[in-house]
């Protein structure tokens, strides 16, 4: 299996519901560092996964409109806990429906899984990986 991975990061601020998260509670701000893998069987005829530049601007395009925003505004995130873990899942959803509308260029048609994490700290992170399906 070959991969190729991509990086950005996002500033965001949430609050979460729930004596498990005892002081998260409260509005506070995180900065992810966010990776994303792709996954494919074997290279494309240029001998890529897939177009690193293109890869790059699709995870710019899915990141804008959560960076520097205060996700408990945001409609589509209503009565959810933003944990690293949810966000994960959000953002692989979006980056593989990029990959699906052709954002990847040729050869992103041959993903076969994407793996999306995010690192919350030094000390932590979180992941979801599945195929692209």
């Amino acid at each position: 299996m070959y991969a190729v991975e991509v990086r950005d990061h996002v500033m965001i601020a949430h609050s979460f519901r729930g004596e498990l998260f005892g002081p998260a509670q409260a509005l506070h701000g995180a900065t992810f560092v966010v990776d994303v893998a792709f996954f494919r069987e074997s290279l494309t005829p240029d001998g890529v996964v897939v177009d690193i530049g293109r890869a790059s601007e699709a995870l710019k395009t899915v990141l804008a409109p959560l960076n520097y925003r205060n996700l408990d505004d945001l409609p589509e995130f209503s009565g959810e806990n933003t944990t690293t873990e949810f966000l994960c899942g959000h953002i692989h959803r979006a980056m593989a429906a990029a990959a699906r509308a052709g954002d990847l260029g040729p050869g992103g048609e041959g993903v076969s899984r994407i793996r999306v994490t995010l690192h919350e700290s030094h000390l932590a992170r979180a992941w979801f990986e599945a195929p692209l399906g």
